[in-house]
């Protein structure tokens, strides 16, 4: 199975943000766009500007994870500027799911939903058919660099039963801790698309080409290994 790999881009340098957006459109498979409000969680990265800005640059796909407590105030926006997937958490549309899932879609675009490390797969049961993406959340949100949280392996692995028996569509993303001491036991539960950050790409070396390889070998080493 090849794995597709989405580069954090609250992890690039945006000092360098144009040499490493070549290389990124060279090599990614799509571009993970945290929006952040300060409120869901006491951090504020990029935002729908931020998205504008990027889309005449890039033809990939732009997947936004939006860390809000009020999902439907940055819905339009972020589809105005040009996002492809939306994925709210599904913490935050408990009360509205449907029509959050519908606003998404009646714009043209795809609905995802990122499910916290303590939330249960059980709790979007009801509207699982109609997504797209789930992202699993293997640390807790809200900064890069955390520990991996080892109890997510099984939620993933219940994701990929499901979608197999059931016979959903949605992508299985994994967001936190993606690098070399976790691509095996995620490629073993069943995991998808791999959210690449810090760890896993931005520090492996200055050169973000030669970072990109190091990285793909660490995966080959995985992939082999799962």
């Amino acid at each position: 199975m090849e794995y597709k790999i989405s580069p954090s881009l609250m992890c690039m340098s945006l000092i360098d943000i144009k040499q490493q957006l070549e290389v990124l459109n060279r090599r990614a498979d799509m571009l993970h766009i945290d929006i952040m409000d300060g409120h869901y969680v006491k951090n504020i990265t990029l935002s729908p500007f931020f998205i504008e800005q990027i889309r005449p640059h890039t033809p990939l796909i732009l997947d936004v994870h939006m860390m809000v407590e009020n999902p439907a105030d940055f819905i339009e926006p972020i589809a105005k500027a040009g996002a492809d997937f939306i994925c709210p958490h599904a913490e935050t549309i408990n009360r509205d799911a449907f029509r959050i899932i519908n606003q998404i879609r009646s714009l043209g675009k795809k609905v995802g939903v990122v499910l916290n490390p303590a939330t249960p797969v059980e709790y979007i049961q009801h509207y699982i058919h109609l997504l797209d993406k789930i992202t699993v959340m293997t640390v807790d949100p809200g900064y890069a660099g955390q520990p991996f949280i080892p109890e997510m392996l099984g939620k993933i692995t219940q994701l990929r039963d499901l979608k197999q028996q059931k016979g959903y569509r949605y992508l299985i993303e994994i967001d936190g801790s993606c690098n070399l001491r976790t691509y095996q036991d995620l490629m073993g539960a069943g995991a998808e698309v791999l959210i690449v950050g810090s760890s896993g790409l931005f520090t492996l070396d200055s050169d973000l080409d030669v970072a990109w390889d190091k990285m793909l070998d660490q995966m080959r080493q995985a992939r082999h290994a799962a």
